[in-house]
């Protein structure tokens, strides 16, 4: 039996999460599970992973992998919450190293106990059941990206967009533009069938969408349609990047996505601190 996919858009993020079973065995894994957070207020929620969970329940799955894309800048991850509550190991790509190097220097807080559980090389492989899953390193918008084939799906978290939207920024410290048009193209070298389901989606004026193919991305994907050269896409992403903000959430959200969505151990009065740099990213 193929696999089973299930969607969950978070409108306040743009984030989609997923849950992939195999129906033969019913175990099952998340990908890129989403913990609300209030900044204003500095207060985080479960509502988004809890709507995994009563999936989880309500299909009677096992889970047995939390899989992270990256480490995302737009929302903190609810890995060790889904983990508590319904068991599995937490996986990224092994080049979250890189990616734990930098930010600890931004934070000036090193990286020591990182929580993650397994770190994934290029083309390694997991099962969820029955089903095989094969890691590919899609590096751009950060060195760490992964995307995850399964079967005639893959998950591609932030490289490609739905084809009206285009593709992931590649500013970020680690970032490069050109890396991720060739990340890009080793996706778009996939059979024209493949079901692709994207990581994020922003609709405005449609509804949110999470799924297209190979085809429908090389003939109408605006930033890298059939035909796009690499330097035209280089040169398109860099000026289109210069005109984004820093995303609302990454300054939270990267110093617990780094540590697999750990929040820093409350201090002798009980509450946990995020650190705020001030005056350390590059000025606009």
């Amino acid at each position: 039996m193929p696999a089973a996919i299930q969607g969950f858009h978070d409108p306040a993020t743009g984030t989609v999460s997923y849950v992939v079973h195999d129906p033969a065995t019913r175990e099952a894994a998340v990908i890129d599970p989403v913990l609300d957070y209030d900044a204003a207020a500095g207060r985080t929620s479960t509502r988004s992973a809890d709507l995994l969970l009563a999936h989880l329940r309500e299909q009677r799955l096992s889970l047995q992998w939390i899989l992270e894309t990256h480490a995302h800048a737009d929302h903190l991850s609810a890995a060790p919450y889904l983990k508590r509550q319904a068991g599995g190991r937490v996986a990224i790509g092994e080049h979250i190293r890189e990616v734990q190097a930098t930010f600890g220097r931004l934070y000036n807080q090193p990286v020591v106990d990182d929580g993650f559980d397994r770190l994934l090389r290029n083309g390694e492989r997991l099962n969820i059941g029955s089903l095989e899953v094969t890691a590919l390193l899609v590096a751009g918008h950060t060195p760490a990206d992964l995307a995850y084939r399964l079967e005639d799906a893959v998950f591609v978290g932030d490289t490609l967009f739905m084809p009206d939207l285009g593709s992931a920024r590649a500013d970020f410290p680690g970032g490069d533009a050109a890396q991720l048009y060739r990340s890009m193209q080793r996706l778009l070298a996939l059979p024209p069938e493949t079901r692709v389901f994207v990581c994020h989606d922003y609709p405005s004026g449609r509804g949110a969408r999470w799924q297209t193919t190979v085809a429908e991305q090389r003939t109408a994907n605006i930033h890298v349609r059939d035909g796009v050269t690499e330097a035209e896409f280089v040169a398109m992403r860099r000026a289109r990047d210069a005109t984004l903000g820093v995303p609302a959430l990454m300054l939270p959200a990267l110093q617990v996505n780094i540590r697999a969505g750990q929040l820093p151990p409350a201090e002798d009065n009980g509450v946990a601190y995020l650190r705020i740099p001030v005056n350390a990213l590059p000025a606009p």
